[in-house]
């Protein structure tokens, strides 16, 4: 699992397929981050928020991509790091080799790298799928060394396809890159609050576009039954998230598990006293778009 960038929704979608799988089969899933553990790092009881926060004050990045998919989605992880990411994807340095044998030792049926960003895990895999951010801009999606990734491709989900109006444009400029047959599936990602948010008020906190913030309001008001207060895409921007953080007031923070989740936001609800509360992104085919769970659990290959 590969972005074409930073912040295209590549763990949700790694989270989406780890849960599709783990419904009937045994799932490991090797994650590769620049903040990841200098030791590949075995989770396979789901992380509590208690648990991240004494991470974090422990001197850990408590918002790696294998915490955020061993917390959301509950399936054993192993955290890996990386260094440095060339054009291509190549990496300078990484502990993944070395996460992939402790991921086999653990007999599962199957084992789902996720990559760092567009940085590849260093790792052969059977299949390839590329995650491309509707809000990107279309010639860089499918341009300069992205066009590599892309023809690397055996699925290609385009995110956030409802909070931009490049999106079409996108999914023809990545249609007209990809090989022959390979699907495009147009996508949006959905908060999931993980505890009961019915009637309160609360704060969410995402690394979102600023052009997503109204369909996630919506979405947690009329899914959820939550008096949204505030909507903030500022997790990756912590100058940003404490100045606005100074001006918030709500019962819950909402929160992707993401950048300065814990560090930050977390620290800043328990010293208010409000509740911090998980949140997952689902991922949702857009109308009229191919069977995004049939195309993923028809990619993966399992022993006879």
């Amino acid at each position: 699992m590969v972005g074409t960038g930073k912040r295209v929704g590549k763990t949700a979608v790694t989270g989406h397929l780890a849960r599709l799988l783990a419904a009937e089969h045994r799932v490991v899933v090797v994650a590769m981050g620049r903040g990841g553990p200098a030791e590949p790092e075995v989770v396979t009881v789901p992380p509590t928020v208690d648990a991240l926060v004494g991470l974090s004050r422990s001197g850990r990045h408590a918002a790696s991509d294998h915490l955020e998919t061993a917390a959301l989605v509950g399936v054993a992880t192993v955290g890996c790091r990386r260094c440095g990411g060339g054009l291509a994807g190549g990496v300078a340095t990484s502990n993944v080799e070395v996460g992939a044998r402790i991921a086999i030792d653990m007999e599962p049926d199957v084992v789902v790298f996720d990559g760092s960003g567009a940085a590849f895990p260093p790792i052969a895999a059977a299949r390839t799928v590329i995650v491309v951010g509707g809000h990107q801009d279309p010639a860089v999606v499918a341009g300069y060394l992205n066009t590599y990734r892309l023809l690397l491709a055996d699925l290609v989900v385009l995110t956030m396809a409802v909070a931009s109006t490049e999106w079409n444009a996108v999914q023809l400029r990545v249609a007209g890159t990809v090989r022959n047959g390979v699907p495009v599936v147009a996508t949006t990602l959905e908060p999931r609050p993980l505890a009961d948010v019915a009637g309160r008020s609360i704060a969410y906190f995402s690394a979102a576009p600023e052009t997503a913030h109204a369909s996630l309001r919506h979405v947690l008001e009329s899914t959820y039954g939550a008096d949204v207060v505030h909507v903030s895409g500022n997790l990756a921007n912590r100058a940003a998230l404490r100045q606005e953080l100074a001006e918030i007031d709500a019962d819950v923070f909402l929160v992707e598990l993401k950048a300065a989740a814990i560090d930050v936001v977390a620290e800043a609800a328990l010293a208010r006293g409000a509740e911090i509360v998980l949140a997952a992104n689902d991922v949702v085919p857009l109308s009229g778009e191919p069977d995004l769970d049939e195309l993923l659990l028809g990619m993966a290959k399992f022993p006879s």
